[in-house]
């Protein structure tokens, strides 16, 4: 697959306007995801150390469903309307509609912090369908049928937010077929979160590590690139089913030497001086302890959350910020080269989920002082990103 990289350029004969915010999906979304990151988190955490008198976010299941469909989605969004007009060769939203969909998000956002559940449930059902329809309309008109699937997992997205709503109105005792709670809503949307970053990595890291290293022969083996793609649909099921057993641990257990494989053919000991490329490749690095910790954890032998924390904060959020700086620098014509502010937000989200991933380990009690030491590091990249690239993505403006 050929870099992700879409020209933005205007006719020369036409001043350009100042004013990029809604060119492309990428600027207005990478933004709102960054500031939710940036307070949300410690919201959560203030009122995890009962700071507040009253909470602000209603349970625990709250705080998972806001990072997974407010930050997760948003960057999920914006990255795929930036790469489907590159798939397709056709407009993906933008103007307008780019607006009416960023404005669902923030009604999003609003009103899980209201008592209408029922207003959030159709709000945030609403957010990855219309983002569906969006993408659908630029791959149909490119005739893009191989990218079909980012589709259908934004409508099952959309689906197990539904479900997630439907529990916290107390309807848990509904099941589909095969025993699908509803309260494994936010499970199966976190799943289908790594689905879409396992193939993403797939597609790109190899590339971006072989063109950011001079000498480098990062590869894919198509075997292991199944069996990898494959241990996360099996992955989705073991979710989805609650199966907590040996056999579990097993397949997990598996899926973490696959994985491991793939890592290694993309030779990461060699891209530690390119922080463009290390921070991509750290943050597969966290989906090995993710899968270890997870291995663990469905013996009992461990809790849950080290692992759980190890996919979102690890993970997601290194991989995330990695391709939000990458693509914001790419897409606005600008060098991909990282400054002293990048290698700081990705240092600092790396010891976030560290601290938060090993620290309850070693210490259980001192849960508190890891979370919040966690989300002052996390906050602390995403303001660093903020501050950077604010002004890169709401106008026509050179790096600075």
């Amino acid at each position: 697959m050929a870099e992700v990289i879409v020209p933005l350029t205007e006719s020369p004969s036409r001043a350009r306007p100042a004013w990029a915010l809604w060119e492309l999906g990428f600027r207005p979304f990478y933004l709102l995801a960054a500031t939710w990151a940036a307070l949300f988190i410690p919201l959560w955490v203030l009122q995890l150390s009962a700071v507040f008198n009253e909470a602000l976010i209603r349970n625990t299941s709250w705080h998972a469903h806001e990072m997974i469909f407010g930050y997760a989605l948003a960057v999920i969004i914006g990255f795929l309307f930036t790469a489907g007009r590159n798939w397709s060769g056709h407009p993906t939203p933008s103007g307008r509609s780019l607006q009416f969909l960023a404005l669902l998000w923030v009604l999003a956002r609003m009103a899980a912090f209201s008592p209408w559940v029922w207003l959030s449930l159709l709000l945030n059902l609403s957010v990855p369908w219309v983002a569906a329809w969006g993408l659908w309309r630029s791959l149909y008109a490119g005739h893009n049928r191989r990218n079909y699937f980012f589709i259908a997992l934004l409508v099952v997205m959309g689906l197990a937010s539904t479900c997630f709503h439907f529990s916290q109105m107390g309807w848990q005792t509904l099941q589909f077929e095969m025993g699908l709670h509803l309260d494994r809503g936010v499970s199966l949307a976190l799943d289908i979160v790594l689905l879409i970053v396992a193939i993403m990595m797939g597609r790109v890291v190899p590339m971006f590590s072989n063109n950011g290293v001079p000498g480098l022969q990062a590869r894919r083996n198509p075997l292991i690139e199944k069996l990898a793609i494959g241990s996360i649909l099996g992955l989705m099921v073991i979710d989805s089913l609650a199966i907590q057993n040996g056999y579990a641990a097993t397949f997990v257990g598996i899926a973490c030497i696959v994985h491991g494989w793939r890592w290694f053919l993309w030779q990461p000991w060699k891209t530690w001086r390119n922080p463009m490329v290390w921070v991509l490749q750290g943050a597969y690095f966290w989906l090995l302890i993710f899968l270890a910790l997870k291995a663990f954890a469905a013996t009992g032998t461990i809790p849950s959350g080290p692992a759980t924390h190890a996919l979102t904060v690890g993970l997601i959020g290194m991989v995330t910020l990695g391709m939000m700086t990458r693509t914001s620098l790419g897409h606005t014509g600008n060098p991909i080269h990282a400054t002293w502010i990048e290698r700081t937000a990705f240092s600092a989200l790396f010891l976030a989920a560290s601290i938060r991933v090993f620290m309850p380990l070693a210490w259980p009690s001192l849960l508190i002082e890891s979370a919040l030491l966690s989300a002052l590091m996390w906050s602390a990249a995403f303001a660093l990103y903020l501050w950077r690239y604010t002004p890169l993505l709401v106008l026509h403006k050179p790096y600075i």
